[in-house]
């Protein structure tokens, strides 16, 4: 370094107000040295005019020269830092491509090692030193190397966001503390920084510990299909065996069914043909009638007439047809007898098989008995002794004959229970297609449906159409109207029903959470609310994925078949009725009965809280698919 920067500080060298190396230094009359710009901006903007640092009071303007040795001396001590710079970038690192270069460097960037904060701009090892040794930069605030600066600054106010609102959940600077954040819970960005990253290691371990979870369940559901395996194959083998056994009976047994149903409908058809042809004939014989009557009606001879109507013949004779149906045959019961037959048909061929089982046992024993006696006569002591050892051992066999037979007596009954099993499913597909017709009846009642933002929850997100709504992470800044839920994150729709009948579906698929139904018009919307007739809300909820309930009075756990999709709801005013469907299953969930309704409902949407994505998707108001 030159002579002259080794008799002088650095801090000699820098101007109070821009905090650098002098460019033009001018001296003011108390004998302070600023860069001539600075001086000169500076005393634009103030008046009176004043030093910055003695603050002296000038009642003129001073006029400004150029201090020569001032700025001789700073000339040398910038040449000297730049060779100092040049000398050292060599031992620096040259920026990659992935990594932030140097805001101050030319020519050659070099990788910066730390952002400021308040400069908005990065620095090498070289550029950075000023803020390491400087009283005025040393206060400003530095992080590790930042690319984009400008989105740590509010977008509003061009300040440093430093809070973080808990209300919103957003980054604030200190002017939107105090302004549109003035009511809110607005705590320092390292506190809402610790705050979340206490909530991401919780959520880290509940992940965790739900992938466990999930693995103990896989590993389980592993075992439970060798074991389902095992017990299908040994199932399988005695239904086999059980079912060849009962083929011929209920092949014969069905036989039996059609030819019952078919004659029932030969003498239908044979009963209808002969009040046809009897129906025909009179028919032929009013035609004959009717023309003789017209044709005399048409003469205009009134002794013709007269004369003729007299001999007219006579009204053939007809039947009364009024109390003549023919009645279709009554099939019902028919397939149930028909079954009750084939099962006494069985049960009488298990006790002939049994009896014959058993007699063929009784003449063997009887056979035994006599050989006994015979060897009692003709064998001495031991032989006798031998054939009582061949006895016994026959009674163990035929001890394995009953318990073989036992065994068959079992698989006829367990024949019996699955054919019991076959009559209920068909009892419970008569009763699905019973739920598939009353759905499509109330799917008549179809009505258009849109969400009304302004009862909406600040943190809801709403279509552009009006048709889906889901939970946002951000609470919005909306205007608190009466009809605003505050708490609750719920909406209700713009349409509105006090009579009559009306139906909508709403997709749920995806969802975790949610409410449906409907509210009267005076519920409280306001502060946390409790979803029942007794407080104007008939809603059925899914909560936990798989746990649905009735919210009655008192509330009742549900239990459909499989996880609704899509969800259908029908209202009928003055029955007092709301009903809620699983569309794809046509299946009826649940229905409040015994209503009194006395002001307009609104159908109501809870899409419930978001949970960190895991129930981001929304509730969408679907149009009816009418299927024949």
């Amino acid at each position: 370094m030159s002579a002259a920067s080794c008799l002088l500080t650095e801090d000699q060298f820098l101007c109070s107000i821009c905090l650098d190396v002098f460019t033009d230094p001018v001296s003011t009359p108390c004998g302070h040295n600023f860069c001539k710009a600075c001086i000169s901006q500076h005393w634009d903007t103030k008046v009176p005019y004043q030093c910055p640092n003695c603050k002296e009071v000038f009642n003129i303007k001073p006029e400004l020269r150029v201090n020569t040795f001032i700025s001789e001396m700073a000339a040398q001590f910038r040449q000297s830092a730049q060779q100092e710079a040049s000398s050292s970038s060599s031992e620096q690192h040259v920026v990659k491509p992935v990594e932030v270069p140097c805001d101050v460097c030319t020519g050659t960037r070099l990788k910066a090692l730390k952002s400021c904060l308040v400069c908005l701009e990065s620095y090498c090892e070289t550029h950075l030193e000023p803020h390491l040794t400087r009283a005025g930069l040393k206060k400003h605030q530095l992080i590790d190397p930042e690319e984009n600066l400008e989105s740590r600054m509010c977008v509003k106010h061009d300040k440093l966001l430093e809070l973080f609102c808990q209300t919103d959940q957003v980054c604030v600077c200190m002017l939107c503390s105090v302004s549109d954040h003035k009511t809110h819970d607005v705590v320092p960005l390292k506190e809402g920084y610790e705050g979340k990253k206490a909530e991401l290691g919780k959520t880290e371990a509940e992940i965790q510990q739900m992938i466990q979870k999930r693995r103990l369940k896989i590993q389980e559901m592993n075992r439970s299909v060798e074991l389902s395996k095992e017990g299908a194959d040994g199932e399988i083998a005695d239904g086999v065996q059980v079912f060849s056994a009962l083929k011929e009976s209920v092949e014969r047994s069905q036989a039996e069914l059609m030819d019952t149903i078919k004659e029932k409908q030969r003498e239908t058809e044979e009963q209808a043909e002969g009040f046809i042809k009897e129906l025909e004939q009179e028919v032929s014989e009013l035609k004959k009638r009717s023309s003789e009557v017209e044709q005399l009606s048409r003469s205009e001879d009134q002794l013709h007439l007269l004369q003729s109507f007299t001999s007219l013949n006579a009204a053939p004779p007809t039947k009364n047809w009024t109390e003549v149906r023919v009645r279709p045959p009554s099939y019902e019961g028919t397939v149930g007898r028909a079954v009750t037959q084939l099962e006494e048909t069985l049960r009488k061929q298990m006790k002939k098989l049994l009896s014959e089982v058993e007699l063929k046992r009784v003449q063997q024993s009887e056979v035994e008995l006599k050989r006994v006696q015979q060897s009692e006569v003709e064998l001495k002591r031991v032989q006798q002794s031998e054939v009582e050892v061949k006895r016994v051992q026959q009674s163990e066999v035929e001890l394995k004959r009953v318990q073989q037979s036992e065994v068959e007596v079992k698989r006829v009954q367990q024949s019996e229970v699955e054919l019991k099993r076959v009559q209920r499913s068909e009892v419970e597909l008569k009763r699905v297609q019973q739920s598939e017709v009353e759905l499509k009846r109330v799917q008549q009642s179809e009505v258009e449906m849109t969400l009304d933002p302004d009862t909406a929850h600040p943190s809801l997100i709403l279509s552009a159409d009006g048709k889906q709504v889901k939970h946002g992470d951000v609470r919005k800044n909306l205007p608190d109207n009466p009809e605003r839920f505050d708490s609750c994150p719920c909406v209700l729709a713009k349409q509105s029903f006090s009579s009559g009948r009306f139906y909508y579906e709403v997709q749920v698929e995806g969802k975790t959470k949610w409410d449906l139904g409907v509210a009267r018009e005076s519920i409280n919307r306001k502060g946390n609310i409790t979803a029942s007739p007794q407080g104007g809300y008939w809603t059925i909820v899914l909560r936990n994925e798989n746990k649905y309930i009735a919210c009655a009075d008192p509330a009742v756990r549900l239990y459909p078949k499989s996880q609704p999709q899509k969800v259908g709801v029908f209202v009928d005013y003055e029955e007092g009725l709301v009903s809620f469907y699983d569309v794809d299953a046509a299946a009826l969930i649940y229905s409040f009965t015994g209503c009194c309704f006395k002001e307009k409902l609104y159908p109501y949407f809870g899409p419930c809280l978001n949970y960190g994505g895991r129930n981001s998707a929304p509730l969408i108001i679907s149009p009816v698919n009418h299927t024949e």
